[in-house]
């Protein structure tokens, strides 16, 4: 499968008004193609720090930069993009079997994750090598 079918920009409505900025994520196919089970975000790292650095075997996410900026660096093994986050309004899903580094956190950077299946520590692949054997078929 290409990488490009692998992850998508999503962008959603600002529903603001002279009172500030709202926006608005729903799952179960309304914003995003999943029901959220799980949610947690990263915060106080720094343009140092690499987070992710793992796959999921079943697990879709949608990120979410609510304050500030990151990189995140997709890879299926054969393909690679380096996706800026820097909007609140802008989500970056990912299927499953998706290798994810997130890096370059700005000082304010606030990264929202959204997930579909609640925390399983057994479907993580957190070896890139057994990442490639798994994608492969060999493992």
């Amino acid at each position: 499968m290409r990488l490009e079918e692998q992850y998508r920009l999503i962008y959603f409505k600002d529903l603001g008004d002279e009172r500030g900025n709202l926006v608005v994520i729903e799952g179960e196919g309304m914003d995003i193609p999943f029901d959220i089970k799980r949610v947690f975000y990263i915060y106080g790292s720094d343009d140092t720090v690499v987070r992710g650095q793992h796959a999921n075997r079943e697990t879709e996410f949608l990120l979410v930069n609510v304050g500030g900026s990151s990189k995140v660096k997709v890879d299926n093994g054969t393909e690679t993009a380096v996706i800026e986050l820097n909007k609140p309004g802008m989500g970056l899903y990912l299927s499953p079997m998706v290798w994810k580094d997130m890096y370059d956190f700005s000082a304010d950077s606030i990264l929202l994750v959204l997930c579909s299946r609640h925390y399983d520590g057994t479907e993580y692949i957190r070896d890139y090598e057994e990442y490639l054997r798994e994608i492969k078929g060999e493992a």
